[in-house]
């Protein structure tokens, strides 16, 4: 009889040859490549920054963007980078094959955390895991230089809270360059205790304000940047919306992000996929099926088929206070208020993302080119949190951090030159003062007296 262990391997090769099988063979192979219709996200538009990609039928990367001289600044610092430039490769154009390595296999190197627990003014408690080791070779980075301290950087998994191999390699690749990497978890998500009967709901950021307050406090002395993967975004988005510039952040980014979330769990995801992270829900939240059982429907909570059906069942057919499903998102819609965000945020996205959809549908093209805060990174390959070359590690991590350290630049940049026109200007003031003064001797010829 086979261990558990090994039927498990089993079963995951089984499930990868289905894949690779359905890449090569399935009859819609051809749709995961850019749209090329009119009027298409894969349609390159005017005011587009194409970024070369080398290699033969390689395609182009794409900076989406209103015009402004930080999208420029980014523009340049993409081009220069090396993280977008990738040769022929065997699963480039594989994007199934991509998420699913990025989503179930284990990180080549396991970083050390250490764990805090922050209790909320509700009672409520959510996990920080810093990422302390191990450590670099202790040099100063460009990162540090940039910030002029070495900055946080505040990783938002999945909205499911499944830590993949992605966000560890991306913590270790952060703290290799100089950042102070910490992996925010909600109430109940990656064995977070769930002191309260609430859980965090799909966009509600009251959770990860103070958690940003309590870093704030922590590290004094420290830049803030954030960073989401995949449905994690809804969460990052709807805290720059509701904070606007308030949210203390210097910079966020988003890899391959869900904008449209009501439909994209309406629409359903692939089944590898969505029961992957559904299983892992589950799984989570089994060890307090006997206190949800006084707030929700523990039976079909657990024996839900999607995570439509999951979300819906836990936040919204509540025994408390139920509400609709329109209801619920209207409360809970990531794009609801991010005409308020104030600070740059970058968006890395495939033209092929198996899970997100495509980019015609499920890409707000609008707010790129009208917000001057958003800048869409589109990508024709990539897959979902993919966006691997020759190696098992995703380039999208390397172009995050060097999108942090290009702002960071940019606004020290715009400091300098404000602080040297601030002077000159002082300097002009102080002489044309001192000229007027000197014209006024000139037109009156008396000078006052001091009599005793």
């Amino acid at each position: 009889m086979l261990a558990l262990g090994s039927l498990a391997a089993w079963v995951l090769a089984l499930a990868l040859l289905c894949l690779l099988a359905t890449e090569l063979w399935g009859p819609g192979r051809g749709s995961l490549l850019p749209s090329r219709e009119p009027g298409g996200a894969g349609e390159e538009e005017d005011g587009d920054n194409v970024i070369g990609e080398e290699g033969p039928g390689a395609g182009h990367c794409r900076l989406i963007c209103k015009s402004s001289a930080l999208a420029q600044s980014l523009l340049r610092s993409l081009r220069r980078g090396t993280a977008l430039q990738s040769g022929r490769w065997l699963w480039r154009t594989w994007p199934k094959l991509q998420t699913t390595f990025q989503l179930l296999f284990p990180p080549a190197h396991q970083p050390e955390l250490a764990r805090e627990l922050l209790q909320l003014a509700d009672g409520g408690l959510v996990a920080l895991d810093w990422v302390v080791g191990p450590r670099g070779t202790g040099k100063r980075s460009r990162a540090t230089t940039a910030f002029g301290s070495p900055p946080v950087l505040l990783v938002l998994p999945n909205a499911s809270g499944k830590v993949t191999r992605g966000v560890l390699h991306l913590c270790l690749l952060a703290l290799e360059q100089g950042y102070k990497p910490v992996i925010f978890n909600r109430r109940g998500h990656n064995g977070s205790p769930l002191a309260s009967l609430k859980l965090q709901a799909f966009g509600d950021p009251a959770d990860l304000k103070e958690a940003v307050t309590y870093i704030r406090v922590r590290q004094p002395g420290s830049s803030l940047c954030a960073v989401s993967e995949g449905s994690g975004s809804g969460l990052l988005l709807s805290y720059l919306g509701e904070c606007g510039s308030s949210s203390y952040l210097a910079a966020a980014a988003c890899i391959s992000p869900v904008f449209r979330c009501q439909e994209w769990l309406e629409t359903g995801c692939p089944w590898l996929y969505e029961w992957s992270l559904l299983l892992h829900q589950k799984r989570g939240l089994s060890r307090y099926a006997t206190a949800l059982a006084e707030v929700v429907e523990t039976g079909r909570l657990f024996r839900s088929r999607s995570l439509r059906e999951f979300e819906e069942t836990l936040f919204c057919q509540t025994k408390r206070h139920p509400v609709t499903w329109d209801a619920y998102w209207d409360r809970n819609d990531p794009l609801r208020e991010v005409d308020e965000a104030a600070v740059p945020v970058l968006c890395i996205c495939s033209a092929d993302d198996p899970v997100r959809g495509p980019p015609a549908n499920t890409l707000p093209m609008e707010l790129f080119h009208s917000s001057p805060y958003f800048f869409l990174l589109l990508t024709p390959h990539g897959g979902h949190c993919g966006f691997l070359r020759e190696g098992p590690c995703s380039w999208s991590h390397e172009v995050t951090l060097e999108y942090f350290t290009a702002v960071a630049e940019f606004f020290r940049t715009e400091e300098r030159l404000k602080g040297l026109q601030r002077y000159r200007k002082g300097v002009l003031q102080k002489r044309e003062a001192s000229s007027a003064a000197c014209h006024l001797q000139e037109i009156f010829s008396w000078q006052r007296s001091y009599t005793r």
